[in-house]
């Protein structure tokens, strides 16, 4: 079982930068594959971004490819989510997401409690 934390969420203003970080406890950190979601208002959940257990493949969410960068330190168990030229909507609640089994969008079994996003106009 791993349990994951999320930070580095706030305010910006469109065109500005945040990163995401998530931090994982256990030993095992390098076996999931990582991801990140985001749900904004009264919107369904949607996939962002996914890392491979090495770090050698990513995936992304086409409204976010160019924008967003997905990596991992696997040593410091830490998945992050650079998140470059934001938009009014990117404004969402972000989670990560580990699963020792999926590739990509999921399913994911273990979830974090999310971190606040806002892209101001």
């Amino acid at each position: 079982q791993v349990q994951l934390v999320e930070s580095g969420g706030g305010l910006v203003q469109a065109g500005g930068s945040l990163r995401l970080s998530c931090a994982a406890s256990g030993r095992t950190f390098n076996l999931y594959t990582l991801g990140w979601f985001r749900q904004a208002p009264g919107k369904e959940r949607e996939f962002v971004a996914a890392i491979s257990r090495d770090g050698g493949a990513t995936y992304y969410a086409d409204s976010v490819k160019g924008r967003f960068t997905i990596s991992r330190d696997n040593p410091k168990n830490t998945v992050y989510l650079q998140m470059n030229s934001l938009k009014p909507e990117d404004t969402a609640d972000y989670y990560c997401a580990a699963d020792p089994r999926v590739i990509g969008r999921g399913p994911y079994k273990y979830w974090g409690q999310g971190t606040q996003v806002t892209v101001s106009s």
